[in-house]
């Protein structure tokens, strides 16, 4: 256990710890699937029982790391095509995605709970292109923070299974409405994990998950359509390599429909009303 930070954090925002484990530990890896540094530094740093509390299985790791590895191909694909475009992370956690595939020209901002936000500033201070803001994703007032004028891609990594569905509608309505032609990626567990989760069924020795109230099956992402009209652009993005059993395993999985997903949304290039934004709450303000 290392003296640094001791991490002090909620149900939810405590998964921040876990997400973050487990990319370190495929990191350590000398045949990793994802070059994450940052993280196996992270985890140094931290003061927290991270084995103890969340195991230390390689397949785990393996998984989360391919999931990271898809929103990883999302985001260098949009700054390919909008250098100076900004990032946006909602719900972030402890993330180095940043590290992991930044330009050196684009904008990065950071939003989570203040807990959580409070303490990746204290790990992962922010500068001139990186910025944090305490916020819940479902409060609009994040979006006055972003400039789109270069493009905008919204990245919902680990975060909206802990919504509701209609939190998840009302998020992806308000960011199509706000932020015309932006790309907004998310992920989604099937809806037989969402039912376990939220019957406090998905544990083991170690760690018990949140409840996850929001879950979706692959055939169900045509659905998110219906979110708002801007919604124009569905595509599902899948993961690559792997290694082992789960690199012969994947070409399979993706014709099973209660499988995780990783979905890409593209909003059309003319949004709602000028100078109006939809609320979280399904309200609409100045």
């Amino acid at each position: 256990m290392s003296s640094g930070e001791r991490p002090e954090l909620g149900e939810v925002p405590e998964t921040a710890l876990w997400t973050l484990w487990h990319r370190a530990v495929e990191a350590r890896r000398p045949d990793t699937v994802l070059h994450d540094p940052k993280a196996v530094e992270l985890v140094g740093r931290i003061d927290f029982p991270f084995e103890e509390r969340f195991g230390h299985g390689a397949l785990a790791a393996q998984l989360q790391a391919l999931r990271a590895a898809c929103f990883d191909r999302e985001v260098a694909d949009f700054l390919a095509r909008h250098p100076r475009g900004t990032v946006v992370c909602l719900g972030e956690g402890l993330e180095t995605q940043a590290w992991r595939v930044d330009n050196g020209r684009a904008r990065w901002l950071s939003v989570d709970l203040p807990e959580a936000a409070a303490l990746r500033e204290r790990l992962l201070p922010p500068d001139d292109r990186r910025r944090i803001f305490p916020c819940s994703a479902t409060d609009p007032r994040w979006m006055d923070e972003v400039d789109p004028a270069q493009g905008v891609l919204i990245s919902t990594e680990g975060l909206l299974m802990y919504l509701r569905p209609a939190e998840v509608r009302a998020l992806i309505a308000a960011c199509a409405e706000r932020f015309p032609g932006a790309s907004f990626v998310l992920d989604a567990v099937p809806r037989w994990f969402s039912s376990r989760a939220v019957r406090g069924k998905l544990r083991d020795r170690h760690y018990q998950a949140p409840p996850m109230p929001f879950g979706m099956n692959a055939d169900e992402h045509g659905k998110l359509a219906t979110a708002h009209p801007a919604v124009t652009g569905i595509r599902e993005v899948y993961p690559e390599g792997g290694r082992g059993l789960v690199r012969a395993l994947l070409p399979l999985a993706a014709h099973v429909n209660a499988r995780p997903s990783v979905v890409a949304l593209r909003f059309a290039e003319t949004g709602g009303p000028a100078g109006r934004t939809e609320t979280m709450a399904g309200r609409r303000t100045p």
